[in-house]
């Protein structure tokens, strides 16, 4: 199935620096809000304290909810409707350490019986990770990422060059920085599966990229009289049709986990639209490109021109 023409020939390469000033507007704008807002806002499976779920059968109020916990110290928490507003669910999370949390779940029941009746609400599920947890979690998250980046530039390195591994993990560090700035924009929890989601993510443009490069690679191959340029354009063209059918089809399955999925992977499955979206664009404007510039600043041996 071809959606774009064998033919066509757009200046992608020649778009290059609209798209470098895009990505960096994109990029100071994510980290800007990083500063503004002192980093991601970390959810309980970092930042470490309790989670409680609860459903009430009819329809209620934050404030109220508040209002009953203030019996038992607790007005300060954080409360929010979770899922669809139908379901009348909302999360409770407090910031107690450790030592406090014991019974904390039956304390916020009991407040809550006060104000309602025991048979209007039902505690659905409990979290607890302590502050010593959260702090090692993070630590690992991190680790995880940083130990495949340095995974795909060896690798890269080895099966192409290391000017190609350049351009991929600017690419991939491009994605995850624009992917972590939405959510700090919309104020979205960082929590454990959205490390899973950001490391799909790595995965998925990666993909993207080492077809354009296999290409690259094969018309470099075949084209010695061209200049680098000329094949790096060429190559995209040629690609452009299967990575535009291959986005297309994974944004489907992805939308129908977002709307479909439920709550719980609501943010997960919102992340990969991200992610999807910004590493298809960056697969096509920066990885390959970033070759091309590579280039003009450490020539290979064997010079084919600019």
């Amino acid at each position: 199935m071809e959606i774009i023409r064998p033919d066509i020939n757009i200046n992608i390469v020649g778009k290059m620096k609209g798209a470098v000033i895009c990505s960096l507007a994109l990029i100071i704008v994510s980290i800007s809000s990083l500063i503004l807002h002192g980093g991601p806002r970390l959810g309980i499976d970092f930042a470490g304290g309790t989670l409680v779920q609860i459903q009430f059968k009819k329809e209620t109020t934050t404030d109220r909810i508040r209002s009953g916990l203030k019996k038992v110290g607790l007005e300060n928490s954080v409360i929010q409707q979770f899922g669809y507003k139908d379901n009348n669910e909302f999360l409770i999370r407090t910031e107690k350490s450790t030592s406090d949390l014991k019974g904390l779940s039956g304390e916020i029941e009991d407040a809550l019986a006060a104000t309602y009746d025991k048979s209007e609400f039902e505690v659905r599920r409990v979290e607890i990770v302590g502050p010593k947890v959260g702090k090692d979690l993070r630590q690992k998250g991190i680790n995880a990422m940083l130990i495949a980046m340095i995974g795909i530039l060896i690798y890269i390195t080895w099966r192409f060059q290391f000017r190609y591994a350049i351009g991929a993990i600017i690419a991939l560090i491009h994605d995850v920085l624009i992917t972590v700035g939405v959510f700090s924009l919309l104020g979205k929890e960082f929590t454990l599966p959205i490390i899973a989601a950001l490391l799909t993510i790595i995965g998925y443009s990666l993909n993207d990229t080492i077809v354009v490069y296999d290409r690259i690679r094969e018309n470099i191959r075949k084209f010695r009289r061209q200049t680098l340029r000329e094949i790096i354009n060429s190559s995209i063209n040629q690609v452009l049709s299967r990575t535009i059918l291959t986005s297309a089809t994974t944004l489907l399955v992805v939308f129908a986990l977002f709307f479909l999925g439920g709550a719980v992977i609501h943010d997960f499955a919102f992340a990969l639209l991200v992610g999807i979206l910004v590493g298809t664009y960056s697969s096509v404007f920066i990885a390959s490109p970033t070759i091309l510039a590579w280039e003009t600043f450490k020539p290979s041996k064997k010079k084919r021109g600019k």
